[in-house]
């Protein structure tokens, strides 16, 4: 009977002393990264973040919204780190101080497309010309107006145009590049997409590419790390190994590879480390 009491205060020791020797479970390392429906929409997304988890050991909360909300997220701290594509937008945001470094990661371009019958007639056009041909011709022209870089550069585009869209033939979806194309689509209407979320999405649309090209049709997107002085929750570490990934070499290949099986075609060309005036900006 004592052997057996002692061999039980024997395992009974022995578990505390394993309790006090052993430290609390490391808990796994969170960052929120704030960017826009098209990184999401066209599977880029899902092809680069589990390779970034793998190797930094970071988990990332994806919020994809318009880029004008992803700056919003970041200038109220609640992203940690931005991939947007507002040029304009970004630059005024960084100025105000409470974003690091913003830095270039790559690009697409946009294009106008719409039903093939084309009643506007734009098919060849310049994207000016396009514009105009389409509020002249009332022709209906869905767009995201959602402030999102997609927006901003439908925006730039009237008024390049010297045009004021209005009228029941203008319509607004609020929503993503995804649901603006497929509103597009039961319309017969025109919409301006990046070209890679209309691409992964071409064969569920009625819609073609009718005006592509332009100089000025460029997308292009950045890579912006928040710091502390957009609130005490940014976790700049991980918006920092983000950045610090989504620029180096092994992540640009992936960039550069990304829909080439599927369409033939690279859906972004990677940028990181180019000189940003030879793009056209």
């Amino acid at each position: 009977m004592r052997t057996r009491i002692l061999v039980v205060l024997a395992a009974v020791v022995t578990a505390l002393l394993a309790g006090c020797g052993s430290t609390p479970a490391e808990q796994p390392k969170s960052l929120i990264l704030a960017t826009t429906t098209s990184t999401q929409d066209s599977g880029l997304l899902d092809e680069l973040l589990p390779v970034f988890t793998r190797e930094s050991g970071w988990q990332v909360k994806t919020v994809a919204v318009g880029s004008g909300q992803a700056i919003e997220l970041g200038r109220r701290g609640e992203a940690d780190v931005l991939l947007v594509h507002s040029p304009a937008a970004e630059e005024k945001f960084v100025a105000e101080g409470s974003a690091g470094p913003r830095r270039l990661v790559m690009h697409n371009d946009f294009v106008l497309i719409g039903p093939k019958a084309d009643p506007a007639g734009i098919r060849g056009t310049s994207s000016a010309e396009a514009m105009k041909k389409i509020a002249g011709e009332q022709a209906v022209f869905v767009s995201r107006g959602d402030e999102s870089g997609t927006h901003s550069k439908e925006k730039d585009l009237w008024s390049r145009a010297g045009v004021t869209p209005g009228g029941s033939w203008y319509q607004s979806t609020g929503q993503g590049m995804g649901e603006t194309l497929r509103v597009a689509s039961e319309k017969a209407g025109y919409t301006l997409s990046d070209r890679a979320t209309y691409l992964t999405q071409r064969d569920t649309l009625q819609l073609e590419v009718l005006s592509e090209g332009d100089p000025g049709l460029l997308n292009v997107y950045h890579v912006i790390e928040m710091t502390k002085k957009a609130g005490d929750r940014v976790q700049t570490d991980g918006a920092k190994a983000f950045a610090d990934w989504i620029v180096a070499a092994p992540a640009q290949r992936l960039i550069g590879e990304f829909g080439r099986a599927t369409f033939g075609q690279p859906l972004f060309t990677p940028d990181a480390g180019k000189d940003e005036t030879k793009l056209g900006l």
